[in-house]
């Protein structure tokens, strides 16, 4: 879409008062949002950029699907008002709600259902799956860590690349809320984030002392206030930085090594993307280029079958 260069300079030069490393995440998305609506709405730029930013980082803090469409849907809008915008007084609150609504109205879907409209250009790119090995070294860094810090690294490998969980759900998980089988398998029921999930079987061990120490507390970072501050991670790894060649702990990165390590093994995509927490097997599409083809021997394989 089109703008004037004042709008466009506007939006391009645009970044909340306190960043932090979630803006960075959000950021382009947010401004696609901007820049679809800006002129199909009666808003100051500027006004829909605060609003837009604050829906967005709140969302990513919450572990919400990184999509507008997500953002916008009303349950979203009206949870963010009620629980992300502390402080604020009501009529602020109902001009929020009004704007982000409005900017909603304006942008029409597809996959959820709702008539065709505008469309953002492009999805956003998944965080980059950790390298062969990577895990190991994080996991074996990890275990030298103080005692506290070891446990909080821990939780964030063992929830992150062992279970799948997006950053909001790792900072929310309670000790008590894994059960663990009589086979040792640590399961977390769909009552908890409204999927089942089962944890890879190399972090059930690590996710059963978690659970032992935490009990009803956190797993990660026990005691931190409930609902959880938007930087919890990001604020705890940017404190606890792994010495070069390491690469930093990333809950995005985790995750989408367990997403792509579960493609890697072929295992169907409904059940792939039902445990992630995806809105269907279509956005697995933006992980596909991680995943090496299958050699010729693999793929006559697959398609011959068992007799």
């Amino acid at each position: 879409m089109a703008l004037d260069a004042a709008t466009s300079s506007v939006i391009d030069a645009y970044a909340p008062r306190a960043p932090g490393s979630v803006w960075d995440e959000v950021a382009p998305l947010v401004k696609a949002v901007v820049t679809a609506t800006v002129e199909r709405v009666s808003y100051a730029v500027e006004d829909l950029l605060h609003v837009v930013a604050r829906l967005a980082i709140w969302a990513e803090g919450r572990g919400i699907e990184r999509e507008p469409a997500v953002w916008l849907r009303n349950e979203t809008i009206d949870a963010f008002v009620l629980t992300g915008c502390a402080g604020l007084k009501p009529g602020t609150l109902r001009t929020y709600r009004t704007w982000l609504r409005r900017v909603r109205d304006v942008l029409v879907w597809d996959g959820g259902g709702e008539s065709e409209g505008t469309r953002l250009s492009a999805p956003p790119a998944p965080a980059p799956p950790y390298g062969s090995g990577e895990i190991a070294q994080l996991r074996s860094w990890a275990g030298q860590l103080r005692p506290r810090t070891r446990l909080d690294a821990l939780a964030l490998l063992a929830l992150g690349e062992g279970m799948g969980l997006a950053p909001g759900e790792i900072a929310r998980l309670r000790g008590s809320q894994l059960r663990f089988t009589r086979s040792g398998a640590c399961v977390l029921d769909a009552g908890v984030f409204g999927r089942l999930l089962v944890a890879r079987a190399e972090w059930e061990d690590t996710l059963a002392e978690l659970a032992g120490r935490a009990g009803e507390d956190f797993l990660f970072r026990p005691g931190h206030q409930d609902p959880p501050p938007d930087n919890l991670i990001a604020s705890w790894t940017w404190q606890h930085r792994p010495d070069d060649p390491l690469p930093r702990l990333n809950a995005r990165r985790l995750r989408a090594s367990w997403i792509v390590s579960l493609m890697r093994r072929r295992i169907d995509p409904g059940v792939i993307a039902a445990a992630a927490g995806l809105a269907s097997t279509a956005s697995l599409a933006r992980y596909q280029h991680f995943v090496p083809p299958l050699s010729a021997k693999e793929t006559a394989q697959l398609l011959r079958g068992h007799r």
